[in-house]
């Protein structure tokens, strides 16, 4: 496969170049198994509608068909239960889980490494990601199957981790 470049040029990034060396979608690691696509994501409502308004460009403009962005603020309406189930890049930076090229966290990374760029932090992050099942234990212990009113952060937090909480 031809190495694409990708230059990047957002608020939070300026001549970021990094190279995408996987087909898109294909080429997982083993132990990491997103039940949900960033696409699928996005429509869904993820992130109160604030995240990546300013980097479209980016990533397929199929992915932004139909999504709710809320340049201005996050906008808890604009998630898929409703609810705000996100914490502020503010803590994310506090407790170190920002990793330097990743600047807007893990859905970031997620985009890209979906995307197909591999990275020195992928095996972090997908150990991070693997960490959220603790969740969906949790609303399976706690919840009626399919009642997505039980434990909705929970769900939406799930959601934002590329889980489908729909589902349990």
């Amino acid at each position: 496969m031809k190495k694409n470049k990708i230059i990047v040029n957002d608020l939070m990034q300026k001549n970021y170049v990094y190279y995408l060396t996987e087909t898109i979608g294909k080429n997982f690691h083993a132990e990491f198994l997103p039940e949900l696509t960033p696409k699928q994501m996005l429509k869904m409502g993820v992130f109160g509608g604030k995240y990546m308004t300013d980097c479209k460009r980016e990533y397929p403009e199929d992915w932004f068909a139909d999504v709710r962005l809320c340049h201005q603020y996050h906008n808890p309406e604009f998630n898929f239960f409703g609810v705000n189930a996100s914490q502020s890049l503010a803590i994310w930076r506090e407790k170190g889980w920002i990793f330097a090229e990743d600047p807007r966290g893990w859905f970031q990374w997620y985009c890209r490494y979906f995307m197909g760029r591999r990275c020195s932090d992928d095996l972090r992050q997908i150990k991070r990601w693997k960490a959220m099942k603790r969740h969906a234990a949790q609303i399976r212990k706690h919840c009626l199957k399919g009642d997505l009113n039980c434990r909705s952060r929970q769900r939406q937090a799930l959601l934002n981790w590329a889980y489908d909480s729909r589902n349990i």
